[in-house]
């Protein structure tokens, strides 16, 4: 496929997902501004994501830093305002590459792993925008703080303080993976918690404004931003193309 398809294609994925997101935010009445959308490129090469930036993508996830890093390399000197997300799980040891080229961090689900970027931030000379992973459905699969139940929610609020010492993080709010379900009706009760979550932190912790909630990819985001999303992470619905 020539360049000038794959940007034809992705343009026209983008523009059905910003229909849906429209749609979404119009069903319950909240402003498409509200709505940050996430382009998921992990495992797509540089000329798909080049792409996608011409289409006039500005927010792109990575799950792995090792795909984050040499693709942020290679576009920054032309898109210098692009947002680079990393939206995977963050082993401890990969701290401080995470510190140096990750704008945002959605995927900070320990103390431990919270304060090693804390450390290497400082270093970087930088405040790094974060999210707290957590595992509100349960799932033995999912990575995240544990959260299914009121005393594992009571327990990770009261973890939570201790983040409000770390001066070169700023917790920005909440991220969380939904099961894998038939429909996605059936995932909205994750995302409500989520939200009711973030409702408790707003009371418990007001050292953070606890704005975001990173929730929702290609298969449930509508029904994601109907219950808060601020950040959608959509990779299929805009990077496959015919």
């Amino acid at each position: 496929m020539n360049p000038e398809d794959i940007q034809r294609g992705i343009a026209d994925n983008l523009a059905r997902v910003e229909e849906r997101i429209g749609a979404a935010c119009v069903s319950v009445g909240r402003c498409r501004n509200e709505v940050r959308l996430v382009a998921v490129s992990k495992t797509r090469p540089l000329e798909i994501v080049r792409a996608a930036l011409l289409c006039g993508v500005g927010d792109l996830g990575e799950n792995r830093l090792e795909e984050l890093g040499p693709k942020r390399e290679a576009l920054i000197e032309a898109y210098p305002r692009v947002s680079w997300h990393m939206i995977g799980h963050l082993q401890s040891r990969k701290a401080r590459q995470a510190a140096e080229c990750a704008d945002w961090v959605h995927s900070v689900d320990t103390l431990k792993l919270a304060r090693r970027l804390d450390r290497f931030a400082e270093e970087a000379g930088r405040v790094l925008p974060v999210l707290l992973e957590v595992n509100i459905s349960g799932e033995a699969s999912k990575a995240g703080f544990a959260a299914a139940t009121r005393e594992e929610r009571e327990t990770f609020v009261g973890d939570v303080q201790s983040l409000a010492e770390l001066e070169h993080l700023a917790v920005r709010g909440l991220m969380t993976m939904a099961p894998i379900v038939a429909e996605a009706e059936q995932a909205r009760p994750v995302f409500a918690s989520l939200r009711r979550l973030r409702e408790t932190l707003i009371e418990t912790a007001p050292w953070s404004e606890w704005s975001e909630l990173s929730m929702g990819m290609t298969d449930d985001f509508a029904v994601a931003i109907e219950e808060g999303a601020t950040m959608v992470r959509i990779g299929r619905a805009i990077f496959d193309i015919s």
